[in-house]
């Protein structure tokens, strides 16, 4: 990539959860790893990437598999912002 690529979302949101405050409290920590997908969406993700792999999504199949992904990586990061946060919060002598 060169130095003119454009960021990606993950790379945008990234860069926001790196600024301002470094942790979350132990309550909105343990609220952020609380949140996830359904049963019934994961079924779907999945069946949405079996198709794809087979070459059989449609245009709009397409788009919503790559919004699951998009929402994936992001609430990836704020699980990991989350599980460093109540790791940070286990080792403050306070």
């Amino acid at each position: 990539m060169n130095s003119n690529a454009v960021l990606g979302d993950v790379e945008i949101l990234s860069d926001i959860m790196s600024c301002g405050t470094p942790d979350f409290d132990v309550g909105a920590a343990r609220a952020v790893l609380s949140l996830g997908f359904s049963e019934s969406q994961k079924s779907h993700m999945l069946e949405l990437a079996d198709r794809n792999n087979r070459g059989q999504l449609s245009p709009a199949e397409h788009d919503q598999m790559e919004s699951y992904r998009r929402v994936g990586n992001f609430l990836a990061l704020l699980h990991a912002r989350a599980r460093l946060s109540l790791m940070h919060a286990s080792q403050d002598p306070t």
